[in-house]
């Protein structure tokens, strides 16, 4: 990193957070100055999940007071550039943030930085950490409502996808199951805080459900068959439903840290890094370091705090900002955008 001061803007409206952070790189080292995001959680939960339509209207309502929240006491016309979100994520929702920020940059006189958000899921680990954090190669874990992804990182900007779910991410696993539980939305941290309850260790569940793939030699990921075997215990009724929760969460962390392992002996990393919204899952963050160090792997294990796991501005910025040379104009959404 360049040892002169940058301040920069990131953006990001991909799904249904609304968010919108500055960062300040002081001396090589990256500070968050504001980090506000705005949830549409409560407004999306009737449904079972997001609503395009209705998330692309919050965002235009919102992207001005969030922005205006993020800038309170900051001079911006010290801000350096813009980073904005075009894709992965909801075409209509990310089309809000790439005109606002299109708007931003012609008031400010600022560049803007495209972004890809699932590389910001990534490097959201070096946020308040050195660039030097990071050892190559590592194996990325992006995890979240939408991704469930394995990624060889042999430098920044240097990726090679080799694994993804096949069908249902991760995330949308825990939304469609909780659904059927009657237990809401999002489903995550719904079943998380279920799963919780069940305090004895060692208890033998009387629930078994399938994890799917975890034998297979490749690195891709598959949750519908877990959702329908779910779908299918539930009919049968008399279950415990916090046995149920324990048993869903456990069979899709055992698939994750199964295959994140796998892919890191396979390669020899130095890393495994975590981003994405079921990152921020207690259990999981603390199943994996057990693994790690149980099977005496001399890896490096990050994961952001987690807050900096679900969507947020922060991440955008520090990533547009290791990519400020690439400058662009004429952004366009890209809901596929690939790493």
């Amino acid at each position: 990193m360049a040892s002169k001061n940058f301040t920069i803007i990131g953006i990001d409206s991909s799904c249904d957070d609304t968010a919108i952070a500055v960062l300040e790189i002081r001396n090589g080292k990256p500070s968050i100055l504001s980090n506000i995001i705005s949830s549409q959680v409560k407004l999306h939960a009737k449904y079972g999940g997001v609503y395009p339509m209705l998330a692309k209207r919050e965002h235009i309502k919102n992207l001005p007071l969030v922005y205006k929240k993020a800038v309170k006491g900051i001079d911006v016309s010290e801000i350096d550039a813009i980073g904005i979100t075009v894709g992965p994520g909801l075409e209509p929702c990310l089309w809000q943030g790439i005109n606002f920020a299109k708007e931003l940059s012609g008031k400010l006189k600022k560049s803007l930085i495209p972004v890809n958000h699932i590389e910001a899921h990534i490097l959201a680990n070096l946020i308040n950490r050195s660039r030097t954090a990071i050892e190559f190669p590592a194996i990325c874990l992006v995890v979240s409502g939408g991704h469930t992804q394995l990624i060889l990182m042999k430098g920044i900007g240097k990726y090679k996808l080799i694994g993804e779910t096949r069908d249902d991410a991760a995330g949308e696993c825990f939304d469609k199951t909780a659904r059927i539980l009657g237990l809401g939305y999002p489903g995550g941290p719904v079943i998380a805080e279920m799963a919780k309850k069940l305090k004895i260790k060692n208890y033998k569940l009387k629930i078994s459900l399938p994890r799917p793939m975890i034998g297979q030699k490749n690195y891709d990921f598959s949750f519908s068959g877990l959702k329908t075997a779910v779908l299918y215990k539930a009919k049968e009724g008399n279950y415990d439903k916090i046995e149920m929760c324990r048993e869903i969460q456990q069979a899709i962390i055992d698939v994750l840290i199964h295959k994140t392992i796998k892919a890191a002996r396979d390669f020899k990393v130095k890393s495994i890094i975590l981003g994405g919204g079921v990152a921020a899952n207690d259990e999981l963050r603390k199943q994996f370091k057990l693994k790690i160090k149980n099977y005496k792997l001399k890896i490096e294990f990050l994961v952001p705090p987690e807050i900096l796991c679900t969507d947020n501005g922060a991440m955008v910025a520090l990533t547009a900002y290791l990519h400020r040379s690439k400058t662009a104009k004429n952004l366009e959404a890209d809901s596929n955008l690939r790493i």
